[in-house]
């Protein structure tokens, strides 16, 4: 089985800085994609940010400039670095991964339970 758990949410004043983690653990042979989601109340899940093996990041418009995402290739990790952080980024993030658990298996997408980030004065 292939665990993805989150770590880092919590509640920060406008301005204010956090950091997310994610651990993939289990079974797993390798790891394409490491993205993080999240979704408001009353709206759709949308990307926040993703790194495909090692390419470079891709981020939404919304949060260029003041999250950073990072992967540990070697620790099957994941973070993601918010700072300058607004009232709209408030919602429960996820972190999401492509894992092959064996060599005759293709990827599989696995989810993280979520980490609720609050941003309220």
């Amino acid at each position: 089985q292939v665990q993805l758990v989150e770590s880092g949410g919590g509640l920060v004043q406008p301005g204010g800085s956090l950091r997310l983690s994610c651990a993939a653990s289990g079974s797993i042979f390798s790891i394409s994609a490491m993205a993080w989601h999240r979704q408001a109340p009353g709206k759709q899940r949308e990307l926040v940010a993703i790194i495909v093996l090692r390419d470079s990041p891709i981020y939404a418009d919304s949060v260029k400039g003041r999250f950073t995402i990072s992967r540990d290739y070697a620790k099957n990790t994941m973070n993601l670095q918010m700072n300058s952080l607004k009232p709209e980024d408030t919602a429960v993030y996820y972190c999401n991964a492509s894992i092959r658990i064996s060599a005759a298996q293709g990827f599989n997408s696995f989810w993280g339970q979520g980490t609720q980030v609050t941003v309220s004065s």
